[in-house]
């Protein structure tokens, strides 16, 4: 206990936005110090042994492209742990890589999980943060974070709506007086949009894309509402007979391929509000609903929900780094 609060003092407090896109990390004092992917390439050899050749970026680059002895892992999976070896390696990585050291690493941790996780994932989490290097491990849920890294009031008795569209999951919480009243956690977010662009891809087009492709499409064209002005892009790709092909996509296209993660959205934010008390709902009405998350990019997804849930919709201001935001600005919270 003596030598880790020794220790202490020499390690920045960290908070890890451990999304299944990506992971972020920010330190105490400094901000965010690292964005990258939440993915890993590995190497295994013929007596089983597993090397680590790249984490973030550089292991991002090798998707789809990889010989037989090499292997791309994403070890979150709708925002939780789906391989614990991989997850801790991954996060040793980046306190390392952060703390641009390895000796005496051992700082407090903050780790952002989705609502509604069990036990047994919750300590996974924990787990394979105190495995990597913390002294301590605290874990915050994605609404409450996401809410904070708005600047939403939330410690008012003034009720706020917030919804984080991640990669793997979408996470929809009403906040009043410092807690999580409602909550719902579900899995239409960033990964199926891709998927659902894959597969309109190969039932529209008989055109068969990989991930990188699909993520490429969203963020280039990607909207929920067909656009005043169309854009466009070339898709390269494979037919099913073999041969290589290419198309021009529009924006159009993309609106109709997500129609219905838009759909499962909209159900699941109105079944929240359908649970909501009268006088918390007078509040919602009064001053909309926040949007956050990588899945706010979505060109017009505020138009779209707003339609459905006839409420203001707005989107956070740097809604990919608001959870991640939050999540540090915790530790201020905890120590006031």
């Amino acid at each position: 206990m003596i030598l880790d609060k020794i220790i202490g003092y020499f390690s920045s407090d960290m908070a890890i936005d451990l999304g299944t896109a990506n992971t972020i990390v920010s330190i105490k004092g400094k901000g965010m110090v690292i964005n990258e992917p939440s993915v890993v390439a590995v190497n295994e050899d013929n007596q089983g042994r597993i090397d680590i050749l790249a984490v973030g970026v550089e292991a991002k680059n090798m998707i789809g492209k990889t010989p037989g002895n090499i292997e791309v892992i994403r070890p979150m999976r709708d925002g939780v742990i789906a391989n614990f070896e991989m997850t801790e390696r991954m996060i040793r990585y980046f306190i390392e890589k952060a703390h641009k050291r390895t000796a005496f690493i051992r700082p407090r941790i903050v780790v952002c999980v989705p609502y509604g996780i069990t036990q047994v994932e919750r300590r996974a989490v924990e787990e394979s943060a105190m495995s990597a290097g913390a002294r301590e491990v605290f874990l915050i849920e994605e609404p409450m974070a996401a809410a904070i890294g708005a600047n939403l009031p939330i410690d008012n008795p003034q009720a706020s709506l917030v919804i984080d569209i991640g990669g793997g999951t979408t996470e929809i919480g009403v906040i009043s007086l410092g807690g999580l009243v409602i909550s719902k956690s579900i899995k239409i977010a960033g990964d199926k949009f891709d998927l659902s662009i894959i597969e309109y891809m190969s039932k529209k087009f008989n055109l068969l894309i990989g991930e990188r492709t699909a993520e490429d499409i969203k963020l280039k064209i990607g909207t929920a509402l067909p656009l005043e002005k169309k854009l466009t892009t070339l898709v390269k790709g494979r037919d099913k007979v073999g041969l290589l092909s290419t198309i021009e996509l529009t924006s159009d296209h993309v609106a109709e391929a997500l129609s219905g993660c838009m759909n499962d959205l909209s159900d699941s934010l109105k079944s929240v509000l359908e649970q909501m008390p009268p006088d918390m709902a007078g509040d919602i009405v009064e001053n909309g609903i926040i949007i956050t998350g990588g899945g706010a990019l979505v060109r017009k997804i505020d138009k779209y929900l707003s339609q459905e849930t006839k409420l203001p919709v707005y989107i956070a201001e740097e809604p990919l780094l608001a959870v991640a935001r939050g999540t540090l600005m915790t530790i201020d919270r905890w120590e006031a």
